[in-house]
């Protein structure tokens, strides 16, 4: 009976588990609170960012989202995605200073109206050319007596001041390039006259339908040739800048004044042409290539014609 007082005691211990505070469910909910934090700050930052004209275009988006998607844009929200209308450009933001070259102040020429101011400029000083030349026939003494020989007026090359014959008063001695004495003096004084203008001068000789042949071939071709280059001699020895001569050429009858009779005195007639710029242009091309066919001196200088015949003769 005593043993049965001796039973042992078993203590039975629970061991609780904490699970661990929660499993760490915690840190979940703590990271996607930071998370949206950032999110928030960074939405902010680029508000605080971004144009006025792009947040116009953010908050169009939001009002017709489908419109703004459907009619364009590089991206949704973006000012270019605004739907075009009346009103206020909204990319434009009050201010806003643009990198951008302002297309006001690039320099722009116009070449046509260039070229034109300079064809007027020209035109004028030919014109003043024209009325000092007509304004020293008509008070020089000497010229005044030969008024009615000396011819001005404008063509296409440039200003023409023609001396013709009359039928008492020949320029030239009958069939030779002799000048008169009175016609050196009319070539001096325009001579003189001349330099005030930088344009380049061209001569040519002119004489009527009258057959005139000798036997060694020499015939108005060689005879109007002559007498333009003796004419260009004596606008020289009158004052007259050598360089200013770029054209010679002897026409014979091939252009006579009056047409219906190619008898006329008129027709005999010495041809000085101030010339305009295009004129001068024309006649130093086609004397380049002249040149260049010829052999010439390589200088890239223009051929003065001197003699229109020998060229017809060969």
């Amino acid at each position: 009976m005593a043993e049965e007082g001796l039973r042992p005691i078993i203590v039975k211990r629970i061991k609780k588990n904490a699970a661990g505070h929660h499993g760490g469910a915690w840190k979940i909910a703590y990271a996607d609170f930071v998370t949206a934090m950032m999110a928030f700050f960074l939405l902010m930052w680029l508000l605080g960012s971004t144009t006025k004209g792009d947040l116009n275009g953010i908050s169009e988006f939001f009002k017709t989202p489908l419109k703004v998607a459907m009619r364009g844009g590089d991206g949704s929200g973006d000012s270019s995605s605004v739907i075009p209308g009346g009103g206020k450009d909204l990319s434009r933001k009050d201010g806003q200073v643009h990198n951008a070259e302002d297309p006001s102040s690039k320099k722009t020429y116009n070449l046509t109206a260039a070229k034109k101011a300079l064809e007027a400029e020209e035109a004028a000083r030919l014109q003043a050319l024209k009325e000092k030349i007509q304004a020293k026939i008509d008070t020089n003494p000497l010229l005044k007596k030969y008024k009615n020989q000396l011819l001005l007026d404008f063509t296409s090359e440039g200003l023409r001041i023609q001396i013709v014959d009359e039928q008492n008063r020949p320029m030239f001695a009958l069939a030779k390039a002799e000048l008169q004495p009175y016609t050196r003096d009319i070539l001096h004084e325009i001579g003189a006259v001349l330099n005030d203008v930088p344009n380049k001068i061209g001569l040519s000789g002119h004489t009527d339908s009258t057959p005139y042949l000798s036997d060694a071939g020499y015939s108005n071709w060689e005879l109007s040739a002559d007498r333009a280059n003796a004419s260009r001699r004596e606008l020289i020895a009158g004052g007259m800048d050598e360089n200013k001569i770029l054209r010679v050429v002897g026409l014979a009858s091939a252009a006579n004044i009056d047409k219906q009779d190619p008898f006329n005195p008129i027709n005999r007639r010495i041809s000085i042409i101030v010339m305009n710029k295009k004129t001068e242009q024309d006649v130093m091309r086609d004397g380049a290539k002249l040149d260049v066919s010829n052999g010439g001196g390589g200088d890239g200088s223009a051929t003065t014609a001197t003699s229109l015949p020998a060229a017809l003769k060969q």
